[in-house]
């Protein structure tokens, strides 16, 4: 089994950028690596994932452009660079192992393929 332990979070101004890291122990090469996100009052939501055999990833729509996945499968570890903070990116974010790799599960409200949960830590983006 899969274990996932995330760090890097915490409070930042709007417009500021933060790294999120997932340290994975276990199959690391064995599952996709995601990230979800789950704001006050609102569903989960998947905003990327990425393949740590080939790197290729998925990101959603709300954070293309600003955020960024990559893995250092050295160190098993899948990192997410945001940058361009907003107020909305408020919310606890969620390493996630993904059994299957489509985009309608990276991208769903993580119900659906997921193996392991790390416990999630929060980001807060100031305004």
């Amino acid at each position: 089994e899969i274990q996932l332990v995330e760090s890097g979070a915490g409070l930042v101004q709007a417009g500021g950028s933060l790294r999120l890291s997932c340290v994975a122990s276990g199959s690391f090469n064995d599952y996709i690596i995601g990230w979800f996100r789950q704001a006050p009052g609102k569903e989960r939501e998947g905003i990327s994932c990425i393949n740590t055999s080939d790197g290729t990833a998925y990101s959603s729509n709300s954070v293309k452009g600003r955020f960024a996945i990559s893995a250092d499968n050295a160190e098993n570890t899948v990192y997410l660079q945001m940058n361009s903070l907003k107020p909305e990116d408020t919310a606890v974010y969620y390493c996630a192992a993904i059994n299957y790799y489509t985009e309608d599960i990276c991208l769903g409200d993580g119900s659906l393929g997921v193996d392991s949960w790390g416990k999630g830590a929060l980001v807060t983006v100031s305004s």
